[in-house]
C-alpha cells in the first residue's frame, strides 16, 4: 500500500467523472433542502427554519455532538414523505442527484413503515418510490450521453429497512401496532414488524417486479440485538433476496458477529469497530484481540463487503477526531472487502465524489487500490439482473473507468 504520508493526490475532477455506484444510502437522508422547505410550507409541517442556510445551522450541520443530533434531521424529512408523490419526488432527485456527478448505480434504502398510513400502504409506498427512481433511470438511459456509450447505464435497487427498535411517535404505522397489540412488550412487536415488511417485499418484488433487491436492519444497536429478527431474515434468505444489515456503527465487534450469525448478513453497513477489540463488551469473551481478529478473519475470508460511510461516522462518533484515525484504515491493511457510501447525502452534506475525493486522498490509496475500491462497489452490489448481466455491466463500468484513468494519467 502506498505510504499514508505520501499520499497519491486525485484532482476532484478525476474523482467526478469516475462511474460510481452508491450502495448504502438513505432516501430520507437525501432528501434535497429546498424540497423539504416547499413540501413542509406546503402540508404545514413545522420546521426550525425556512431557509437552506437556517436549516444548515439548526439541523443539518457540518459537526454533530453525537448520533442522537445526526438523526434528529430525519424527523423533518419523513414528516414530509407522507404521501406518494412526495416519495416519487425524492427518490426522482435523489436519482439525479447520483446521476449528475457520475453515480451510474445506486440502492437507495428505507424504512417503508415509516411511511405507511390512512392513505398508503407498504405496497404504495414501494410503488411511490420505485416510480420516482425509474423515471429517473428512462430519462437518463434515453439521453445521448448513455445511447452513445460515453457513460454506462443508470441502475438501481431498492433496500428495504427493518428497525430494531419503534416507538408509537415514529409513525401512524407503529402507533397503530402499539394499540392493537397494547398488552404486548415493546421488544416482543419489533420482530413482528421486520417479519411483516420481510413477506410485504418478497411479494411486492415477485408480484409487481419492482426492484427490491435488499433485506435491512437499522437503528440503534446497543441494547436491540439482531438475534429476535433472525425470522425474518431467514424468511428473506429462503426468498433469495439479499441481506445487509447495519452493525459496528455505534457498538461494538458483538453486533458485528450477531449480524454474520444470527442474520447471515451479505454485507455489512458501517462496520466501523470491526478491529476494535476494546469496544467489546461481551464479559465471556475473554480474549477480545484473537476475538477480533477471528471476526475480522472470517469477514475477509467469506468476503463479506463492509459499507464505509466516512463523513456519517465522523459525524456521529465523537472518538473520530480526525479522518486518518478512521478505522478504513484496518480494513485497507487487512485487505477487507469494503465499499465507499454517502450514507446521507445531507444529513452528512456530501456525495460519492466528496467520499471518494477524501479516501483516496487521506488514505494513501494506490491507483490500483483506487480502481479496486470504486469497482468493488459493483462488484458487491446486489444487482437485480442475472450473473451474466451483472458480469457484462460491471464490465462496462470497467471499460469507462479504464479511459477516464487514461484521460488523466496516460496509460497505466
Amino acid at each position: 500500500m502506498t505510504n499514508p504520508i505520501e499520499p497519491v493526490l486525485y484532482p476532484r475532477e478525476f474523482i467526478q467523472r469516475l462511474p460510481k455506484s452508491d450502495i448504502h444510502v438513505h432516501l430520507d437522508g437525501s432528501l434535497r433542502l429546498s424540497t423539504l422547505i416547499e413540501l413542509a410550507r406546503k402540508q404545514g409541517v413545522e420546521l426550525p427554519s425556512y431557509t437552506e442556510d437556517g436549516l444548515k445551522e439548526t439541523v443539518f450541520k457540518a459537526h454533530y455532538a453525537n448520533l442522537s443530533e445526526y438523526l434528529y434531521g430525519f424527523h423533518f424529512c419523513t414528516a414530509v414523505l407522507q404521501d406518494p408523490q412526495s416519495l416519487e419526488r425524492a427518490a426522482y432527485e435523489l436519482a439525479w442527484d447520483c446521476i449528475n456527478e457520475g453515480v451510474c448505480y445506486v440502492e437507495v434504502r428505507f424504512a417503508p413503515q415509516l411511511h405507511v398510513n390512512e392513505r398508503q400502504n407498504i405496497e404504495e409506498v414501494l410503488k411511490a418510490v420505485n416510480h420516482g427512481l425509474v423515471r429517473a433511470k428512462y430519462e437518463q438511459n434515453n439521453s445521448s450521453q448513455v445511447m452513445n456509450g460515453q457513460f454506462p447505464a443508470f441502475e438501481y435497487g431498492i433496500i428495504v429497512c427493518a428497525m430494531r427498535h419503534f416507538e408509537p411517535g415514529y409513525s401512524e404505522y407503529y402507533r397503530n401496532m402499539f394499540q392493537v397489540h397494547s398488552y404486548c412488550p415493546p421488544k416482543d412487536l419489533y420482530p413482528v414488524a421486520s417479519l411483516e415488511l420481510a413477506r410485504a417485499s418478497v411479494d411486492i418484488r415477485d408480484r409487481l417486479e419492482i426492484p427490491i433487491v435488499g433485506f435491512d436492519l437499522a437503528g440503534e444497536e446497543a441494547g436491540y440485538p439482531a438475534a429476535p429478527h433472525q425470522e425474518s431474515f431467514m424468511f428473506v434468505h429462503r426468498h433469495f433476496l439479499k441481506k445487509t444489515v447495519h452493525a459496528g456503527e455505534a457498538f461494538g465487534p458483538e453486533s458485528i458477529f450477531q449480524a454474520i450469525t444470527d442474520l447471515n448478513a451479505d454485507r455489512i453497513g458501517h462496520g466501523y469497530y470491526l478491529f476494535d477489540a476494546a469496544a467489546v463488551r461481551d464479559p465471556s469473551i475473554e480474549n477480545r484481540e484473537r476475538y477480533v481478529r477471528a471476526l475480522a478473519q472470517y469477514i475477509s475470508d467469506r468476503r463479506i463487503t463492509i459499507e464505509v460511510c466516512l463523513t456519517s461516522n465522523m459525524q456521529t462518533n465523537p472518538k473520530i477526531t480526525d479522518l486518518s484515525n478512521h478505522q478504513f484504515r484496518q480494513m485497507l491493511k487487512h485487505k477487507v472487502s469494503t465499499a465507499i457510501c454517502t450514507d446521507n447525502r445531507t444529513v452528512s452534506n456530501t456525495s460519492m465524489t466528496n467520499e471518494l475525493f477524501i479516501a483516496s486522498n487521506s488514505f494513501g490509496i494506490s491507483r490500483r487500490e483506487l480502481k479496486n475500491l470504486v469497482i468493488y462497489g459493483f462488484k458487491r452490489s446486489f444487482f437485480r439482473g442475472n450473473y451474466l448481466e451483472k458480469r457484462a455491466y460491471v464490465r462496462g463500468v470497467i471499460d469507462h473507468y479504464e479511459k477516464v484513468e487514461t484521460d488523466f494519467f496516460g496509460q497505466p
